[in-house]
């Protein structure tokens, strides 16, 4: 059996320790459709209940919509930012509904999907600055692993992988994570299972990418949770309202609730 995804040749370097973020989580899934946004949303809420002073980054450059997710009209958003006429402070968005704050990218525009690298490593490290004043950073990636995402996730401490039980969706996932660690050997990847039919299910999943990251790149990245598929999370998002507040007692929001706690303790 060969590895299924062939390393290319254009790994970007690790970061170094002085952009590693302590409190800083990026939220990636390799391909679209897995839940990743509302995943993120979620968790945010989350830990907002939980006494946390939480900020969620749209790092989705090409198709950004937490703000859509959530029924949201920044004033300010990435692209002023990246056009010179905010700062990335200034552009922060307090979402007093769920109690923590957001920083939204520009939806519908491809613009910022070309950023160079330089913009990037600026916008990089002005989130570092702006994270001193968090508990947790939420770093919402685009769908994918080109060097952009990677880029932007180089300093977060750890990093969510959303994965379902499709083969493309596990495909994806486990290159994230092997061009991930070839980047940065030392880095923390972490498993999300999402739209799993049950917890056993859920159990299958996991375990088929943890022996796929065992066998071809002797690492086994931790199991974060598992999130059952639930139609309260399809209401909800139609709603533009978050689950935690729609339908708190729903099994989708009672397994993010759970993974808010984990990250506490």
């Amino acid at each position: 059996m060969t590895d299924p995804i062939p390393l290319k040749a254009d790994k970007m370097a690790a970061p170094s320790a002085a952009l590693q973020c302590r409190n800083m989580i990026a939220i990636a899934s390799g391909k679209g459709g897995v839940g990743k946004t509302w995943f993120s949303i979620t968790l945010c809420h989350a830990l907002a209940k939980r006494g946390k002073h939480v900020l969620l980054f749209d790092g989705d450059l090409g198709l950004a919509n937490v703000d859509i997710q959530l029924g949201l009209t920044p004033e300010r958003d990435l692209g002023a930012v990246i056009e010179g006429t905010s700062t990335l402070p200034g552009a922060v968005m307090k979402y007093a509904d769920g109690g923590f704050d957001i920083l939204a990218g520009r939806s519908g525009s491809g613009t910022l999907a070309t950023l160079a690298t330089q913009k990037i490593s600026e916008l990089r490290n002005d989130l570092i600055a702006l994270a001193r004043g968090y508990d947790y950073v939420f770093v919402d990636l685009g769908a994918g692993v080109d060097r952009s995402v990677r880029q932007l996730a180089g300093p977060a401490a750890m990093t969510y992988v959303v994965v379902t039980d499709e083969p493309t969706s596990l495909t994806d996932a486990y290159a994230y994570i092997k061009l991930a660690r070839a980047a940065n050997p030392q880095a923390d990847m972490r498993v999300i299972i999402n739209m799993s039919s049950s917890v056993n299910e859920g159990q299958k999943t996991y375990d088929t990418i943890r022996k796929a990251c065992q066998s071809f790149l002797n690492y086994e990245p931790q199991l974060m949770g598992i999130i059952r598929r639930d139609t309260k999370v399809r209401d909800a998002i139609r709603a533009q309202t978050p689950l935690l507040m729609r339908s708190p007692s729903s099994d989708a929001a009672l397994d993010v609730d759970a993974i808010a706690g984990r990250i506490i303790t």
